[in-house]
Formats: C-alpha cells, sequence, structure tokens
C-alpha cells in the first residue's frame, strides 16, 4: 500500500529529518535476525500493533465494507429461504409424480374390471363360479410339506457308466426269487 505524502512543514530542512529518521528507523528492521534464512528456520512471529498500524481506511473504503456488510446481512436470509423454498418444490414435485404414478396404476386395473374376460377369470380363480354344464375338479393338496421332495443338487453334464454286468445280475434275482420261502402278494 502506498503511503501518503508527508504534509508540507514550516521548515525544508524538517522534511528531510524526517525522511532520514524513516529510513533510518526502516534500516535496522531490514537487518534484523529475521532475514529469509532466518524466517525458514523459525516460526514466523507476527507483530499484530505492527500490522494494524500499516492498516488505512479511508471513508470511502469503510462505508464500502459497511454496504457490503449490510448487503450480506440482508441476502443471507433471503438467500436461504430460496433455498429452502426450492427443497420444498422439490419435494412436492416428486410427490405428484407418485400420485400420477398411483393414478395411472388404478386406471389400469379400473380398464381391466371393465373387460368381461377378466371379471370372468377373476370369478372362477377367486370364488370358484362355474358356467352351467360344467364340472370342476377341486384339488386337495393334502401332502406334507415335510414329504415333498427337498432341492435338488446340480446335475453333472457327463454321462457315467456303472462299472457292474448284468447277467450274473440276472440270475442271483432270479434264483433268490425261486427260493425264496415266502411267495409275492398281490393286491
Amino acid at each position: 500500500m502506498a503511503r501518503r505524502p508527508a504534509p508540507p512543514s514550516a521548515s525544508p530542512g524538517s522534511s528531510r529529518a524526517g525522511a532520514a529518521k524513516g529510513s533510518a528507523a526502516r534500516a535496522p528492521r531490514s537487518a534484523s535476525p529475521r532475514g529469509s534464512a532466518a524466517r525458514g528456520a523459525t516460526a514466523r512471529s507476527v507483530d499484530v500493533r505492527e500490522w494494524a498500524s500499516g492498516i488505512r481506511l479511508s471513508a470511502f473504503s469503510v462505508i464500502m465494507l459497511s454496504l457490503v456488510v449490510l448487503g450480506a446481512w440482508v441476502l443471507v436470509p433471503t438467500l436461504g429461504t430460496f433455498i429452502d423454498q426450492r427443497q420444498k418444490i422439490a419435494a412436492l414435485e416428486q410427490s405428484i409424480q407418485v400420485s400420477e404414478d398411483q393414478i395411472t396404476a388404478l386406471q389400469k386395473e379400473r380398464d381391466r374390471w371393465n373387460d368381461p374376460a377378466y371379471i370372468t377369470t377373476q370369478a372362477r380363480e377367486r370364488l370358484y363360479y362355474v358356467k352351467p354344464g360344467e364340472v370342476v375338479y377341486l384339488i386337495d393338496d393334502d401332502l406334507d410339506p415335510a414329504a415333498l421332495p427337498q432341492e435338488q443338487g446340480p446335475v453333472s453334464d457327463t454321462l457315467e457308466e456303472t462299472p457292474s454286468d448284468w447277467m450274473p445280475q440276472l440270475l442271483r434275482t432270479l434264483t433268490s426269487a425261486g427260493l425264496s420261502d415266502t411267495a409275492a402278494v398281490t393286491r
């Protein structure tokens, strides 16, 4: 930031003395042990008073800064309200879409119920209605679920031959049937 020029003084030598005093005051700062080599090795310390005294604010800067703060103070709640309203609008549009999908599904179901063939099918399946002259057979599934076959394992694609000869097996079957003490009972 550029420094303001010094105001004119009564004596011409006083400005030179002030300039010499300012340059003398600046010289020890640059020659301080906080050089570029020392900055990298140690943590940088900042003198807050020195930093704050270097800031010069004009009336225009203060007015502009206050206008920016005032604008933020006015616009932030408005922006929050706008975002909230957009979220509500999106939720309502999604709700409308779900309602329209339900309406479409109900209209399709109403059209199905207007079809006489669909009504006949539903009456036969749900209420067991029959037309005159038809015979209905109801099958009662009285099998125990535990007796039903369980899920079958995977079947292999390869064919395997059993290592047995059929002729000796046939002779064993015939001799055991002919020599048995009990006769087969037919029902």
